[in-house]
């Protein structure tokens, strides 16, 4: 029967991590452990004055192949996976001399951060652990005797532990060693298969693995009475919410982290000084300038009442001047890749906003993965990388666009792009001056978005809405003129649309008939 109290008499210690081993090893021979170690680790620990034996004198066979065989060894693995219940396994202990082995400290290969670095094929092979991987397994398979640390991290509450127990660990320690364990071999495998599918060009293998390491505990979900976590993958190096430094403010929320990540994704697609201020996931107000400080007051002027508690997102390093309007708004986050001095100085004035700085902007034409689960199971879909310029379109109508039409046709795609479905964006002079989103009815989101484009004009004093005179973007086909036609009745001029319905010619008419210029994508971007 499993022992709850298992005294620690002997380590094996093989880290490619070496964070805080010295100290722990010093930590552990303090307490009379005895250290079984390999390689570096041996060598860091023993030239610190740690008592150490090497794995190759231990098992009476040397290190080979490069170091590839080293731990898989009898004497090792027998030492971890014997049960100190089962008189079988302590007779075979005693025949064969295996000593058994209570503490288990093993971190693996730098996989991941190998591929990170862009390293050549070999280099990747080369770093995909074999015998640490055994080892965590064995040692968290039998848990019930054997501790196992698989992190740095984890170092001080084993050492607390074995203090407070007479240099014993629990078996609730144990176990809940083991399950990190597991979860660490199974995140370094998923690893490994994803970047050895994407090596056979196949995009959707046969078995996919999703892994995260915990970044935060959240406070609740998207609603009170919900639990979340913010996980980080690894394996995705884009910048974004995952890289970015928090400077300032309150704990980021569930919905911070979605609408924030929604808000930078949105703003990255722009090459000019760009500022996206977004609400639930939906852009409120987006705009291109000369600087920072012209496009945010553009994307303020859109719509300034949805604006109050929203997410600012900014494509270049944040000035004071801008930060000095920003801190004029009540908003939840901020988040850019840096911000020179003086708008740190703004912005610390604001004690409880959020302030993320990431370094770089995601490339929104990178290949990449987007995943949502479903009843039993998940979705998988390629990102959504496809960007439409000037060569994709084709003009539909009598009059073709003028060339600011055409600039602001393509401003508007790219924003409706990042709008829920159904999307209708009403833009002029490379900012938005009406948004529709998510409704059930493409003619609806074009009624929405003119009507609250008039109601922001009337708030800032202006005789007529920003609609007037403006081109529209719609993220799919009209399926009917009517949803033109109530883009037209708001001022439209010129509209932006995938194309491919049934009616086509029917609103391609309607469109003659208004006097509109309408271009083709051949592209939609649904967004649910």
């Amino acid at each position: 029967m499993t022992a709850d109290l298992i005294r620690v008499t002997r380590a094996l210690i093989s880290v490619s991590d070496k964070t805080g081993l010295v100290p722990f090893g010093q930590a552990l021979a303090a307490r009379g452990v005895e250290i079984l170690s390999t390689g570096g680790s041996a060598q860091q620990l023993r030239d610190a004055g740690v008592p150490v034996t090497e794995v190759g004198d231990y098992t009476g066979f040397p290190e080979m192949m490069d170091g590839r065989v080293k731990t898989l060894h009898p004497r090792v693995h027998g030492g971890i996976l014997a049960r100190r219940d089962l008189e079988g396994h302590l007779a075979a202990m005693k025949t064969h001399d295996i000593p058994p082995i209570d503490l288990v400290v093993v971190n693996l290969y730098p996989f991941e951060a190998t591929v990170a670095r862009g390293a050549p094929f070999e280099d990747c092979v080369e770093n995909i652990d074999i015998g640490g991987p055994a080892m965590i397994r064995s040692a968290a398979k039998n848990h019930g005797f054997v501790a196992v640390l698989t992190d740095a991290s984890q170092y001080e509450s084993v050492l607390a532990e074995l203090d407070s127990n007479d240099g014993a660990t629990s078996l609730a320690l144990r176990r809940r060693l083991a399950a990190s364990a597991y979860a660490r071999t199974a995140s370094y495998d998923a690893a490994i298969s994803q970047w050895f599918a994407g090596q056979n060009d196949e995009t959707f293998p046969a078995r996919v693995t999703v892994a995260g390491s915990l970044r935060q505990t959240l406070r609740y979900g998207e609603n009170p009475h919900q639990a979340a976590a913010f996980y980080v993958s690894g394996a995705d190096a884009r910048p974004g919410i995952a890289t970015a430094t928090q400077l300032q403010g309150k704990e980021l929320s569930y919905n911070n982290l979605n609408d924030t990540d929604a808000a930078f994704e949105l703003v990255a697609e722009f090459e000019k000084p760009a500022v996206a201020i977004i609400k639930h996931a939906n852009p409120c107000g987006v705009a291109e300038g000369e600087s920072l400080l012209d496009a945010y007051g553009r994307a303020l002027e859109c719509d300034p009442v949805s604006a109050f508690g929203g997410i600012i997102a900014l494509n270049r390093t944040l000035d004071a001047a801008t930060a000095e309007q920003i801190a004029k708004l009540f908003a939840e986050v901020v988040i850019a890749p840096d911000a020179d001095e003086g708008a740190r100085q703004f912005l610390a004035s604001k004690k409880n906003l959020r302030v993320l700085l990431t370094g770089d902007l995601p490339d929104p034409a990178a290949p990449g993965m987007t995943v949502r689960t479903v009843a039993g199971g998940f979705l998988f879909q390629t990102r959504d990388s496809g960007r439409v310029t000037l060569p994709d379109l084709k003009v539909v109508t009598k009059r073709a666009p003028t060339d600011q039409e055409l600039a602001d046709l393509l401003f508007a795609f790219r924003v409706a792009k990042h709008v829920k479905s159904n999307a209708i964006v009403y833009a002029k002079a490379g900012a938005t001056v009406g948004v529709g989103a998510g409704q059930m009815s493409r003619v609806d989101s074009s009624r929405i978005a003119a009507w609250k484009s008039a109601d922001a004009a009337k708030a800032a004093g202006r005789e007529q809405a920003g609609t007037i005179g403006s081109v529209v973007a719609s993220d799919a086909f009209f399926p009917f003129a009517d949803g033109l036609l109530a883009a037209a009745d708001a001022g439209a001029t010129a509209i932006i649309q995938p194309g491919g319905s049934m009616r086509d010619a029917e609103v391609i008419a309607a469109a003659d008939e208004r006097g509109l210029a309408m271009v083709f994508t051949g592209m939609r971007h649904f967004r649910h």
